[in-house]
């Protein structure tokens, strides 16, 4: 196989990594350039500089170890840019004055391309007196639409897509609510939620007992803890959140429980961290280690992986002195601990390769082995620098193996440690590597299961057309190269037809050598009873498992499965269809139905007016123009162009409601205003609450927040054996699916999360 094992891998590489000039034009010639700017600026540090420079670009060969994307993209370009992926924000104080100093530190971390979580349980709940001011409190979900206006706001600004975790205790008073915020479909859109689970609320649901709703001492309700665990449930089973974090398991294992306490996670759940907690991630491509695959002696080199372990972690360590951050407070706290997250990718490949059905006992015993090799390889390569760095500045050996995850490790790694110190405080996690295992050659992602044999991408071509590729899943191809047409072996399995309990065995077993967390997506049936699907969770929380996130696809959540993209140059509907799906734009008709609406904004003195035609195809109306008139004359410009911009996109038909999520996303510097009771963040997304009005008006879609009220290119189905997702905002592609957490596209790796 070539450096690039697939074409899209080239392509990747291309649009995410290589260094370019600000004009596009490439620094890096080759990939094998990025690997040499990352293994020079990661060498950088070290004493003997050109030894160690060999050394990584050696590790980085072949796409063997892949740091993470900020790292790959990042290292070595002089650009003003964090090399790590995730943090935790600090403590938010129950203060409107400490509530928006975090929110500025927020907006910082992001614009520099930080994903963030925060546990928003330290705010007083809604109608809580606010001495002095003779009010109630808002309650945190309030200050959490603020967040989620600011996220919008530096994403509008050209930034990275903003990626965000919200946590709540499960006894705070406002929880139900949290529970129940992205029902509202146009609600917290930036965010993940998770519930943090307690070990006695698990008892107490197991008791079926009461389980007091309190803030700061005072007791606000009292639930059966049951019938809270049943509404978290729903809620997930429905909409397939909030997520479910295990926190006391996960302060209990932590390795630094003796100096820190947390309560939040970065936005894929595979890094638990304190306040101001920074981690950079990187991962191993098993499917790279496998030797004599598919034969009677297919193995994983262990010798070689003990040797990219330690590599990598060195690497890793580096990162920690060679990146900017973005607040003075997380350099403080990445340096005082040192944590790395060091993780797999290609895991089901390389099972495959050896002839192991994933989930299966056999897989479960080689994914315990696999990880136990790779954790003692971590902490011994992190001893071996200590002895020659030094320990990481907070260590204390009689805390540090104190820990759950410390007394569950060999004997001989808890001595070395004892004896000789540990430079990073943390060393393992899974995290979400869906880009990356493009780059790689569409390697299986993360420890998830292969989610599909292969697929069909279309690929835009410098003249504007576009061609069609098949894209193979690694192992997949590698079976053809070596068997031809030959049938896939019955192991072969794919994520749509394992069962969920599969899918938490594995995770089990990842879990119990992972010293942080694992980002993974447990896959339920649409049809999965809803006693079985909160099964799967007290199986995870049995099983030891720190947190569990499933999909099960349904009518809110969206299909999995849809048709393939259609591409009729001409007016045209299926039969029932709502929607027509157009690549050309039409002519005008004569005459055309349309609303004028009256848009009064607060503080201003003429109102704008806003007029919507319609044209009717096949008996269903869909929007074809806008006009957008003031008679103010500072608004003459931008309405021009809007109206020019709208009109356009209308006329090419298909889905144009993005329109109106991206207007009511703008945020305005200045502050927006109330309106009709409700808070608008700017004129513009004011007028993208017109368009949605008059979309849900003439039955385009079906309520606010909602998509088209018929689509036909959602309908579920299987083609062939190659599932198709829905259309990514990024590419266009009809591969959003939903792994490790997270929708991601497959065909370009873009991410909701970032």
């Amino acid at each position: 196989m070539s450096r690039f094992a697939a074409p899209i891998a080239e392509q990747i590489w291309d649009m995410k990594y290589r260094l370019k000039q600000a004009n596009g034009t490439p620094i890096d010639q080759s990939v094998e350039d990025t690997w040499r700017r990352i293994a020079r600026a990661l060498a950088a540090v070290e004493k003997d500089p050109d030894q160690w420079e060999d050394r990584f670009f050696h590790a980085l060969e072949d796409f063997k170890f892949l740091p993470a994307g900020r790292i790959t993209a990042g290292a070595g370009t002089a650009r003003s840019v964090t090399l790590f992926n995730c943090f935790v924000m600090g403590t938010i104080p129950d203060s409107m004055g400490g509530i928006f100093d975090m929110l500025r530190e927020a907006a910082l971390t992001m614009q520099q391309g930080g994903g963030i979580g925060y546990d928003f349980s330290t705010i007083r709940p809604k109608g809580a007196p606010v001495t002095g001011v003779a009010a109630d409190a808002s309650g945190p979900l309030s200050f959490m639409d603020v967040w989620d206006a600011m996220c919008r706001t530096i994403m509008s600004a050209g930034s990275r897509r903003g990626a965000m975790m919200a946590t709540m205790r499960c006894d705070h008073p406002d929880i139900e609510e949290f529970i129940t915020a992205k029902q509202d479909a146009a609600r917290l859109r930036m965010f993940n939620l998770s519930v943090l689970v307690t070990d006695a609320f698990m008892q107490a649901v197991a008791d079926d007992s009461a389980w007091n709703l309190q803030f700061d001492g005072r007791v606000y309700h009292t639930v059966q803890a049951r019938d809270l665990w049943n509404r978290i449930m729903r809620a997930t089973y429905d909409y397939a959140e909030p997520g479910v974090i295990f926190i006391d398991r996960i302060n209990k294992a932590n390795n630094l429980r003796y100096c820190e306490t947390i309560a939040a996670t970065n936005p894929c759940g595979e890094q638990p961290l304190p306040p101001y907690g920074a981690c950079l991630l990187g991962s191993l491509n098993l499917a790279r280690l496998v030797r004599d695959p598919f034969s009677t002696t297919a193995r994983l080199d262990e010798a070689q992986l003990d040797d990219l372990v330690r590599m990598a972690v060195r690497m890793m360590d580096n990162v920690v002195d060679a990146s900017r951050f973005p607040l003075d407070a997380q350099a403080q706290e990445a340096h005082a601990k040192r944590r790395i997250g060091l993780g797999v990718t290609g895991l089901a490949d390389a099972l495959l390769m050896v002839g192991l059905r994933y989930g299966s006992d056999a897989a479960v015993a080689q994914l315990d082995a696999w990880m136990r090799a790779i954790a003692r390889a971590a902490y011994l390569a992190s001893v071996d620098l200590a002895r020659e760095k030094g320990a990481f500045p907070l260590f204390d050996a009689d805390g540090f193996l104190a820990s759950a995850n410390m007394l569950a490790m060999d004997d001989d790694v808890r001595a070395e440690i004892r004896t000789h110190g540990i430079r990073n405080a943390l060393l393992t996690s899974i995290a979400p590597t869906g880009t990356i295992s493009l780059y790689a050659g569409n390697v299986s992602s993360g420890i998830e299961p292969v989610f599909a044999y292969e697929y069909t991408r279309k690929v835009l071509q410098k003249d504007g057309s576009r061609t069609e590729e098949t894209v193979e899943d690694y192992a997949v191809r590698l079976w053809r190269e070596l068997h031809g047409d030959a049938e896939l072996p019955e192991y072969f399995v794919n994520a749509q037809t394992l069962d969920p309990m599969d899918h938490v065995r594995m995770q089990a077993a990842a879990q119990k050598w992972v010293d942080s967390s694992i980002s993974k997506t447990i896959n339920c049936p649409e049809d999965i009873s809803f006693d079985a699907f909160k099964d799967v969770y007290m199986v995870a929380w049995e099983m030891g498992c720190k947190g569990c996130t499933t999909y099960r696809p349904n009518d809110v959540t969206g299909a999995v499965l849809s048709v393939p993209e259609k591409s009729e140059a001409t007016p045209e509907a299926d039969k029932g269809a709502d929607v027509v799906y157009l690549s050309t734009p039409f002519d005008r008709p004569a005459a055309l139905e349309g609303h004028t609406y009256k848009l009064k904004w607060p503080g201003s003195e003429h109102a704008i007016y806003v007029t919507i035609n319609d044209t009717v195809i096949n008996g269903h109306r869909r929007p074809f123009e806008i006009f957008i008139n003031s008679k103010n004359m500072e608004h003459f410009a931008w309405t021009v162009a809007l109206t020019r911009m709208i009109s356009a996109v209308f006329r090419r038909g298909g889905d144009v409601s993005f329109v109106v999520e991206e207007l009511k996303a703008v945020f305005d510097p200045r502050g927006g205003a109330w309106v009709q009771g409700r808070y608008i963040p700017s004129i513009l997304a004011a007028i993208g609450g017109v368009i949605e009005e008059h979309l849900i008006r003439i039955g385009f879609i079906e309520g606010e927040g909602l998509g088209l009220k018929t689509d036909p290119q959602a309908a579920r189905m299987v083609a062939g054996d190659t599932p198709k997702g829905h259309a990514c905002p990024s590419c266009g592609a009809y591969e959003m699916v939903m792994i490790e957490g997270c929708m991601t596209c497959r065909a370009c790796g873009h991410s909701k999360c970032g």
